[in-house]
């Protein structure tokens, strides 16, 4: 999830609002990494990368073809030939301006896999031609006391692989994975197990993530009695490492349309939140209640379902003018019940993630559309009309663009 809105509670990387309405940091341990250079590398030629997407020239605006530069090919550099990009509910918030004014013209997307097709002089990790990953950063600090436990996620500096100033590179504005390609040093990619299924492998690298490692950090395990709110494209992820961890799971949602598809997945209940007598008897019931719900809703009543030490996750973050919240109230009577939001994971969690996930055929469910389809996509994303995940087939940009380039452009976008 590509979070960078004004902080507050509930977006605070994994803080806890305890019961006894006190906010502490979660302790993280440190794990052994590819080790990054001390500093963040400049690229070390001038020649940029051309390149081409899709992009919104304003929080109104379709999609319009875009041509623009990256960054040259350090030394430490890999060029990646984008093959899918998934459309991820952040992409959606960042292109409306849902968590805080943008930069347009923006290239959204930071679930991408492709092919590696250059890469830089002093390059270990990979070669030409090795399938890689990108999610939702492409760099930060490398010194602070975060990169240095592998929780890069949580640096100042980080760089967000879209809608955010590269400091490594001029403050160049990053651009998404709705494009040809990309450039980023070889510590922020993701090596893609030999076997993966490619145009699974995408969503993995945000919802996948964001999901698993809060599972991990809770260390859910067989038996626990675990919630998930919310089954869209990262609840249906937590379904299914939870389920494979051994949990017995309850999803929540707000629709029929869904049940059949979380039993399928193991979870062992369905509730309809819609549906009063559905609610009944759940408080005081789970350790970990996972919410990856992207609008308003009642956060106490979650809340309460969480037993004494039980931990409400939140990685839903709905619009600004939509956020849901908690009263002390519920934070006193409820007691030592905590509530905190995590953010993606660090580059080496994320690599156990993706190795973990194609080991185990944890793959999201995706739809696959042309560039042509993306403003229908987001609109079906809106109506919550998609089961679960859109995922670009980057293959299809060449006629995409040309059937663009061909069509009237609309009043405020570029001809």
């Amino acid at each position: 999830m590509n979070t960078t809105p004004a902080r507050n509670l509930i977006s605070l990387p994994r803080a806890m609002l305890l019961g006894i309405v006190s906010l502490a940091p979660l302790a993280s341990p440190a794990a052994a990494q590819t080790t990054p250079s001390a500093t963040a590398s400049p690229a070390t030629t001038t020649e940029t990368i051309r390149s081409r997407g899709f992009a919104k020239y304003s929080k109104d605006s379709a999609f319009r073809p875009y041509e623009f530069d990256r960054h040259a090919v350090g030394e430490h550099d890999i060029l990646i030939d984008i093959l899918y990009a998934g459309i991820c509910h952040s992409d959606i918030h960042h292109a409306l301006e849902d968590w805080r004014k943008e930069e347009y013209p923006m290239v959204p997307g930071h679930e991408i896999v492709g092919r590696i097709a250059q890469v830089g002089g002093k390059v270990t990790k990979f070669k030409v031609g090795d399938h890689a990953g990108v999610g939702c950063m492409v760099n930060s600090c490398r010194s602070c006391e975060n990169c240095g436990n592998h929780e890069e996620q949580y640096c100042d500096r980080r760089v967000m692989t879209y809608a955010s100033k590269d400091h490594y590179h001029g403050g160049l504005m990053t651009q998404g994975g709705y494009s040809d390609r990309i450039v980023l040093s070889q510590d922020f990619a993701i090596k893609v197990p030999e076997g993966a299924e490619l145009d699974k492998v995408a969503p993995l690298l945000c919802a996948g993530i964001t999901t698993y490692s809060p599972i991990r950090h809770t260390k859910i395990g067989k038996g626990d009695k675990v919630a998930v709110a919310g089954f869209g494209g990262l609840g249906h992820m937590a379904v299914q490492y939870a389920v494979k961890l051994g949990a017995e799971v309850t999803v929540f949602d707000i629709t029929e349309d869904k049940r059949q598809d979380a039993l399928s997945m193991g979870a062992a209940k369905y509730v309809n939140v819609n549906t009063s007598d559905e609610l009944k008897g759940l408080d005081n019931t789970f350790r970990v209640l996972i919410s990856t719900i992207p609008a308003k809703y009642d956060m106490a009543m979650y809340v309460k379902m969480l037993r004494l030490d039980g931990d409400l996750v939140v990685l839903g973050l709905p619009a600004m003018r939509d956020q849901p919240s908690v009263d002390a109230a519920t934070l006193v009577f409820q007691s030592r019940r905590r509530v905190w939001g995590s953010q993606i994971g660090g580059i080496k969690e994320t690599q156990e993630m993706l190795d973990y996930s194609v080991a185990n055929r944890i793959y999201p469910r995706v739809e696959i559309i042309p560039f042509s389809k993306l403003d229908e996509a987001y609109q079906r994303v809106l109506k919550g009309e998609v089961k679960f995940r859109y995922v670009i087939d980057n293959s299809t940009l060449d006629a995409s663009w040309r059937a663009a380039n061909a069509a009237p452009a609309q009043p405020g976008q570029p001809k």
